[in-house]
């Protein structure tokens, strides 16, 4: 196992280069093949490379991501390393041990009719090309599960928020900011109103729904020179829903900004992207996992709600069973200290083996 997680980690698949994701398909794909006897159907849409195996008539979906967030070159200030029962690399944790964790689950088992596996490669850019190939498989499918990393401890993670993304661009007027600073509609200062709007339209959320939502201003920038007020402005707005009732007032009162400076304009781009993941969706599995982890001699699973969005999103809200986390075992998924605890990797793997065998 750990010489075929070395083998992924060394090819590096960073989200935004699609020659690097395809390179690293073709390394997943002869993996996958050796492992499960059958070679993928490679699916190239919009220029990213994703992987799927269909064994029989699917019931059973495995889902996973093959891209990262690791820039090109990450090797050399990240490299490959195992020492004292930890391996440290670019994307080891998010998700790479968490694929070879599945190849070798369903190696072991005596049949593989019933399954589709799908290796996706956008997944940490918000799966565009890859979304509609998740729900038209989850909708088809009686299960799924999410080879993402486990939360704190090895916890499964049976709860994730909903993910909005918004992109708003103030159109002001520009002027010398000397000379006649008056003349102009500072786009700058109107994103301020925007940024501090922002604040009140998440309290008044809280306040309707519950606690939970986040809206979070992330990148900005305005103007083009020290001397000229802006004429324009842009901010990116990270939000995050507990449930589909706050996605949908968050989309509502964002729609509704308006500018504070006369003559300016506003403009309100993106929308939900992942809806949430309700606790609701994982309830079976999860007590199917006890019962598994029960009849390996494990400790019992532990379950976990978890800010962070993936396709196991996607995959409940196309209405099908999920059950996420059941990926690596470590810590510092997109951080300097991502790394995973080997020792844990083959007792996932079994765990994995045994939900997907009970349900064939």
């Amino acid at each position: 196992m750990l010489a075929d997680l070395e083998e992924l980690v060394m090819c590096e698949s960073y989200s935004a280069d699609h020659a690097a994701v395809a390179r690293s398909a073709q390394v997943v794909a002869a993996q996958g093949e050796r492992l499960l006897g059958a070679p993928p159907r490679t699916l190239v849409i919009d220029g990213v490379t994703h992987l799927r195996w269909t064994f029989g008539t699917p019931r059973i979906l495995l889902l996973g991501h093959h891209d990262t967030v690791w820039p090109i070159g990450s090797l050399a200030t990240h490299p490959w390393s195992v020492e004292q029962g930890i391996a440290r690399g670019p994307g080891v944790f998010d998700m790479k041990a968490g694929l070879v964790q599945m190849f070798h689950a369903l190696a072991s088992l005596p049949s593989l009719d019933g399954l589709c596996v799908l290796v996706t490669g956008d997944e940490e850019v918000g799966s565009t090309t890859s979304r509609r190939l998740i729900e038209e498989t989850a909708r088809r499918c009686a299960a799924t599960f999410v080879l993402e990393p486990s939360a704190a401890g090895g916890a499964l993670k049976t709860s994730r928020k909903g993910v909005s993304a918004y992109d708003l661009t103030v159109h002001g007027r520009a002027a010398h900011s000397g000379l006649e600073p008056e003349k102009g509609i500072n786009a700058a200062t109107e994103l301020a109103h925007q940024i501090l709007a922002l604040q009140h339209l998440a309290d008044t959320v809280t306040a309707r729904t519950g606690p939970g939502t986040t809206v979070t201003p992330t990148l900005t920038s305005a103007g083009t020179a020290n001397n000229t007020v802006p004429a324009r402005a842009e901010l990116s707005v990270d939000v995050r829903v507990p449930d589909a009732a706050a996605q949908q007032a968050v989309d509502t009162l964002i729609r509704k900004l308006q500018p504070k400076l006369p003559g300016a304009r506003l403009e309100i781009g993106g929308g939900p992207n992942r809806p949430p993941l309700d606790r609701g969706a994982s309830r079976e599995l999860f007590a199917l996992a006890t019962e598994a982890a029960a009849h390996l001699g494990l400790d019992a699973p532990r379950q976990a709600a978890v800010g962070g969005a993936s396709d196991g999103n996607y995959t409940a809200g196309a209405g099908c069973p999920t059950l996420d986390g059941l990926g690596a075992v470590g810590d510092g998924a997109h951080a300097d200290h991502e790394h995973v605890v080997t020792a844990a990797m083959p007792i996932r793997a079994r765990l994995l083996a045994h939900l997907v065998g009970a349900m064939q």
